[in-house]
């Protein structure tokens, strides 16, 4: 298995997650053209993805999902409260969160988060030997969220904001009490109190959803500057970068290049 993001933050989110022959998109936050753009630097077009997995209704996660399933004929997975907000001229296919389903040879777990959504979730996804967790848009750490994450081999966990920053910056009140309280999202400490409850030697991990009003690589570093030696890798994901292939790449099809153009 191996993943690789089209861009990680506030401004839009996407995820890749493939094994074998199949690949999946986990959220879609960008416009066509910039999707198209960022699966060409990862050498992908978008026929090469088989389904979209969708976390929540929120912009920068959904805001690109249509256009681009319509376009390439892509399926749209999504819990019952995220599809209320509707799809049109795609194929959507509801969930119930945490209860696993298959797609091809992977297996899908849905897991229920706290978040200011109508029924958010995330994803834990396994294959033969390895299991790659995608952890964003969460307000609060819970003994259930722990359990579904234990056992990775691969991580994208948001580390959102640095909470003095937050606190100290330009957001207005209400904006800064909605990030920072429990259904909104998880701060560098909240981020590596979990990561030390879920963490093995043959975990890699990356820092994804950072906020670029809020946080700074300097307090990223001195957050989670202990885990380097317990980790098989520790990453960060930027905005615009995203972040490259980590684990295997996928077997694409031959058409990947040509629809970009």
């Amino acid at each position: 298995m191996g993943f690789a993001s089209l861009g990680s933050g506030s401004k839009g989110n996407g995820t890749i997650v493939a094994a074998g022959k199949c690949t999946l998109l986990v959220d879609c936050g960008f416009t066509l053209k910039q999707t198209e753009q960022r699966l060409a630097r990862i050498g992908m077009g978008g026929g090469d993805i088989d389904a979209i997995l969708v976390s929540h209704e929120h912009a920068d996660h959904i805001g690109g999902v249509a256009a681009l399933a319509h376009k390439y004929a892509i399926p749209v997975y999504a819990s019952y409260g995220t599809l209320k907000k509707g799809l049109d001229g795609v194929r959507t296919i509801p969930f119930d969160g945490d209860v696993p389903f298959r797609i091809d040879d992977l297996e899908i777990n849905p897991v229920r988060v706290p978040h200011d959504a109508r029924e958010p979730t995330q994803f834990v996804i396994h294959g033969q030997d390895e299991t790659i967790g995608v952890l964003s848009d969460l307000g609060c750490i819970t003994n259930h969220v722990v359990s579904q994450y234990k056992g990775c081999t691969h991580l994208l966990l948001e580390a959102n904001h640095d909470y003095d920053m937050l606190m100290r910056g330009d957001y207005p009140p209400r904006l800064k009490q909605r990030v920072g309280k429990d259904l909104g999202h998880l701060s560098n400490v909240q981020a590596a109190d979990f990561l030390d409850r879920v963490m093995n030697d043959d975990l890699n991990v990356v820092i994804g959803h950072v906020s670029e009003q809020n946080n700074h690589p300097d307090r990223l570093a001195e957050v989670f500057s202990g885990f380097h030696d317990r980790l098989g890798s520790l990453d960060i994901a930027s905005q615009h970068g995203g972040f490259d292939w980590i684990g295997q790449r996928p077997l694409l099809r031959q058409t990947s290049f040509t629809e970009v153009l």
